[in-house]
C-alpha cells in the first residue's frame, strides 16, 4: 500500500499514520517529495488495506501496490529522482557522460585518459579496479591499486569515478575509494550484494542484467533501495538476443519504459551494447534521442592494446568528436549537459 499525503499535511499528521503502521506491525518507508510525502507500507496486505487510511487526517488517497517493486515505482513516487555526486546531476533534465577505460591497466592509460575525457566534456570518470571475466585466466583488474590510481585521477582532473564491486566482502573498500559504486550485469542477480551496497552511503550504477526483464531490472534495484539508499540510477547496457552480429541488443525501448515504470534515471551504455567502436556513435546517439539521462562510454589512449574490451573503446579524438555531436543534439532536444 502507498499512502499519499496531502501537500499541507503537517509532520504531526505524518507521524500518526507511520505509528499506526507500526501497531499493526508494519514498516513505514518515508519519501519526502517537493510538494507532497508518500509512505510506503510494507507488511500484510490484507490487514493494510482494511484500515480506512483516507480518514486520517493529512491523507489524500490509499494506493494498493500490484507491483513487486514499490519503492522505485511511479506510485510510490511521481517525482523524478535526481542525483547529485559532486556538483553534476544525474537526471531532472540533464544529459551526464560518464567516460573512461573499461580497466584500470597503469597510472600512463588512466590519466591521459582522464585528461582526454575531461577536456571533451565528460562530467564523471569510469574506470574499474575489480573485472568479472568470462575466463579465469583473463586480466581481474589492478584491485585496490586501481583504485588508488582513480582516487589520483580525481584529485589531478577533478573528476567523481564510479567503480565496479563484484563482492559483498568488497564493498567497504571500494565505497571508501568510489564516488558511485557499480553493480555489473553479471550480478544485477545477487541480491546478497544488491543489499550490502544499499546499506553503504555512495550512489549505485545499476546495470541491466543481459537476460533481465525490467520487472526484473527494476526489482534488483528495489533490493538496494529497501536496505536505505535511495541514491540508484540504472544503466541498459544491451541484452542477449539471437541476434550475433554485435555483442548485444540494445534495447531502446527500455528508456522510454523504464521512465514511465520508475522515478530513477536510466542511462545507456553503447560501450557494451554494440561491442563494435563503429557502434558506439549511433547509439549513443539513439541515447540522447529517446530520452535517457546519459551515457556510459569506454575510452582507451591505445584501444589496440587494452586488456579489456578494447574492440569498443573509443579513442581519446573520437570521443571529442561524439561530444561535439552530444552537445549539438542536447542544445535541440533541452538537455543540459
Amino acid at each position: 500500500m502507498i499512502i499519499v499525503m496531502r501537500p499541507q499535511a503537517s509532520k504531526d499528521e505524518i507521524n500518526a499514520v507511520v505509528d499506526r503502521l507500526a501497531e499493526i506491525g508494519c514498516e513505514a518507508h518515508v519519501s519526502a517529495g517537493q510538494t507532497r510525502t508518500v509512505i510506503g507500507a510494507v507488511g500484510d496486505h490484507l490487514v493494510i488495506q482494511t484500515l480506512p487510511w483516507e480518514a486520517m487526517a493529512g491523507v489524500e488517497r490509499a494506493v494498493p501496490v500490484l507491483k513487486s517493486f514499490r519503492f522505485v515505482s511511479r506510485d510510490f513516487q511521481a517525482e523524478d529522482t535526481v542525483i547529485d555526486v559532486d556538483g553534476t546531476s544525474i537526471g531532472g533534465g540533464s544529459f551526464t557522460v560518464v567516460a573512461g577505460p573499461c580497466a584500470v591497466e597503469s597510472s600512463d592509460q588512466l590519466m591521459r585518459t582522464a585528461e582526454a575525457v575531461k577536456k571533451a566534456g565528460a562530467r564523471i570518470l569510469r574506470g574499474d579496479a575489480f573485472k568479472p571475466r568470462t575466463s579465469p585466466y583473463a586480466f581481474q583488474g589492478l584491485g585496490e591499486e586501481g583504485l588508488q590510481l582513480l582516487a589520483e585521477a580525481r584529485e589531478e582532473f577533478e573528476l567523481p569515478f564510479v567503480a565496479e564491486v563484484l563482492d559483498s566482502r568488497d564493498v567497504a573498500l571500494v565505497s571508501s575509494y568510489a564516488d558511485i559504486l557499480r553493480i555489473g550485469t553479471r550480478n544485477m542477480s545477487n541480491y546478497t550484494l544488491l543489499a550490502e551496497v544499499g546499506r553503504q552511503p555512495k550512489p549505485v550504477m545499476l546495470k541491466r542484467g543481459f537476460t533481465a526483464t525490467l520487472e526484473e531490472w527494476l526489482n534488483a534495484a528495489e533490493y538496494v533501495y529497501k536496505e536505505g539508499n535511495h541514491q540508484i540510477f540504472l544503466v541498459e547496457r544491451g541484452i542477449r538476443t539471437f541476434e550475433t552480429a554485435a555483442r548485444n541488443t540494445l534495447d531502446i525501448t527500455a528508456v522510454p519504459l523504464i521512465k514511465s515504470m520508475s522515478h530513477l534515471p536510466i542511462m545507456v551504455d553503447p560501450s557494451h551494447s554494440g561491442g563494435r567502436r563503429e557502434l558506439v556513435a549511433p547509439l549513443a546517439r539513439a541515447a540522447i534521442a529517446v530520452g535517457a539521462d546519459g551515457i556510459m562510454v569506454d575510452v582507451h589512449p591505445a584501444p589496440d592494446t587494452a586488456k579489456v574490451d578494447g574492440a569498443q573503446a573509443l579513442l581519446p579524438t573520437e570521443f571529442a568528436e561524439l561530444m561535439d555531436t552530444i552537445r549539438s543534439m542536447a542544445s535541440v532536444l533541452g538537455y543540459h549537459l
